[in-house]
């Protein structure tokens, strides 16, 4: 079960703009669950010149036939206009656990 969940990850500039977008993709339940890694400095290139940002890491746990709809959602949501999008396969983890994300992004 472990191949069929991945973590997906995105970044942004706003504690309520993560939040949001935490909440909405659980309540769409393109996601299980989602965490908000506490603000952190981001340092980037932007159009030719190096950046400094705050930035609030955002963490879905949902399952690959979930993902492209959860890539579509936040891009849709997401107010960057290159917004981060990552995607980390889950190798393995608590099959209680595992088996709940997959419950938990089934439509209903």
């Amino acid at each position: 079960m472990a191949t069929e969940i991945v973590i997906a990850q995105t970044t942004i500039d706003d504690e309520e703009k993560a939040k949001a977008l935490a909440l909405g993709a659980v309540e769409a339940r393109v996601a299980a669950c989602a965490h908000i890694d506490p603000a952190f400095t981001a340092v980037y290139r932007w159009k030719g010149s190096i950046e400094t940002a705050q930035e609030w890491r955002i963490s879905y746990k949902t399952t690959v036939d979930r993902l492209p709809e959860l890539a579509a959602w936040v891009a849709e949501k997401h107010s960057y206009e290159v917004p981060e999008w990552i995607t980390l396969p889950v190798s393995g983890g608590s099959e209680a656990y595992l088996a709940w994300v997959v419950e938990e992004t089934t439509q209903a």
